[in-house]
């Protein structure tokens, strides 16, 4: 987390969290939904505009983590602004490089070993390391097949609808906190 952030947590430490107003696809986008988006329908079916200014996502993107309940976040300042996400809380890219594959996130960070890979009914390839699960981007899934095809990462057909709950995240914490009591 940036220091400036960090500063605006001790300055204003009770600055009340939003949700529903940032979205994370599944090519690794983030998209501001204002409230007329936000009306018009749940992520990812109506997305709102996606952000382009290079700066803007790498704030995002340094400032981006998990409550202990699953909830991602982006933390602007004092402002903890939940993410709703396509997918997983993790966009990933995958490299062939001198006989090894580099896995990255969506943020441009190391994504680590990868301890297992996913099919989904969809066809989607997930990959979980210790960071939590990632989805493939579909740029990225021919590199993928060729490290599932030989054997690096052993293949498990799970599921979507199962992996939040295996994996510890929620794919919207907007609908989540409005059905609590």
């Amino acid at each position: 987390m940036d220091d400036i952030v960090k500063a605006a947590l001790k300055k204003w430490p009770n600055v009340p969290a939003c949700c529903g107003w940032l979205g994370l696809d599944a090519r690794g986008d983030w998209y501001l939904r204002d409230a007329a988006v936000q009306a018009a329908g749940s992520f990812p079916g109506v997305k709102g505009s996606r952000l382009q200014h290079e700066k803007l996502r790498e704030f995002i993107g340094r400032n981006y983590e998990a409550d202990g309940d699953g909830a991602w976040f982006f933390q602007n300042g004092p402002q903890r602004v939940f993410v709703e996400l396509e997918a997983a809380p993790w966009v990933l890219g995958v490299q062939r490089l001198d006989g090894d594959w580099l896995v990255h996130t969506h943020t441009g960070e190391p994504f680590g070993r990868v301890t297992e890979a996913l099919l989904d009914e969809e066809g989607r390839l997930f990959l979980a390391s210790a960071r939590g699960l990632g989805l493939v981007r579909s740029v990225d899934m021919a590199a993928a097949a060729d490290a599932v095809e030989q054997g690096r990462w052993p293949l498990e057909d799970v599921p979507f609808e199962l992996l939040p709950a295996r994996f510890g995240y929620r794919l919207s914490p907007a609908v989540d906190l409005a059905q609590r009591p």
